[in-house]
């Protein structure tokens, strides 16, 4: 088995938790920025002590961290940003495992944004089996009880926060691969460390200056709610370092489509601890998208 395959699925369990958490606090203690903001105030100090750390006992030295490696890290910090947002407000709008699925649409435009940016293609047995995953989309796009046509159901707010997050998620995920690549012959992990701390760091600046702007009040309260907050911050940064390491070992369509493994986690999340209750269509549409999943996994 090709060491991209465990790596991703541990980060699709670390996401999974860490968004389990934030829907609490987004639903009980935080507003939406408050929520996202907490993600990268707990994870990117301690992301920059184990990467000084690392590179202290190993004496080693930074590499030069030239323009484009800058330019890749803030327009997929920012783009992750402004996704998440959108992922925590879908939270309050359906429930938590379909929420999740709308997100997975990053996978499709993982595919056209790593062909636009890096010039990386999929092949037609990979790109089979994330079409299947897209019907499986399609058919959650509709609300419970709405009336229509399923592209009817494609307008609506929780199908424009979903898909909004996908396009952003892709693009951040593509520029991540396109930064680590920027960093030259230097071993996976590092370079997911060295491009994880400074995406972790320019986001918490990013979004403490905007909070401090605009609302200190919400700064407060995150770090009120800290007990809690410091977990989603060791999640996420759990996570982001799995993720990361994926982009540098693979291309990032076919690292975003395994990731789907997420469904499984974010269904019984859904059932077991949010108590929630899925219709038999959102059944079906998860059941395609874990049935794509099981085919890349064959396939690539």
């Amino acid at each position: 088995m090709s060491l991209w395959i465990p790596i991703t699925v541990a980060a699709a369990f670390f996401q999974t938790l860490r968004f389990m958490l934030q829907k609490t606090l987004s639903t009980t203690r935080l507003s939406t920025a408050g929520a996202t903001f907490s993600r990268f105030a707990y994870s990117a100090p301690f992301v920059a002590m184990i990467l000084a750390a690392y590179l202290i006992v190993s004496g080693r030295e930074l590499p030069p961290l030239g323009l484009a490696f800058w330019a890749y890290v803030l327009t997929g910090g920012l783009s992750q940003i402004v996704a998440t947002m959108l992922v925590v407000a879908l939270f309050r709008q359906r429930n938590f495992a379909v929420g999740i699925t709308f997100k997975k649409t990053e996978v499709i435009q993982a595919v056209i944004f790593g062909l636009l940016i890096l010039g990386e293609g999929v092949s037609l047995a990979g790109l089979g089996a994330i079409l299947l995953g897209l019907i499986g989309v399609l058919s959650l796009s509709k609300t419970p009880g709405g009336a229509g046509q399923w592209w009817q159901g494609l307008t609506n707010r929780a199908a424009a926060l979903g898909l909004g997050s996908g396009v952003l998620f892709a693009i951040s995920g593509v520029t991540y691969r396109a930064a680590s690549l920027e960093l030259g012959s230097l071993e996976s992990v590092l370079r997911a460390g060295i491009t994880l701390a400074a995406v972790t760091m320019s986001q918490m600046i990013a979004m403490g200056a905007w909070l401090a702007w605009r609302d200190r009040a919400e700064l407060r309260a995150v770090w009120a709610a800290r007990r809690t907050a410091i977990w989603v911050g060791m999640f996420s940064m759990g996570g982001s370092f799995c993720w990361f390491v994926a982009f540098t070992l693979q291309t990032v369509a076919y690292v975003k489509a395994l990731g789907q493994v997420e469904l499984i986690f974010s269904m019984l999340a859904s059932v077991l601890f949010f108590r929630e209750r899925l219709t038999g269509r959102e059944m079906l549409g998860i059941a395609l998208l874990g049935a794509s999943i099981l085919l890349l996994v064959m396939v690539t």
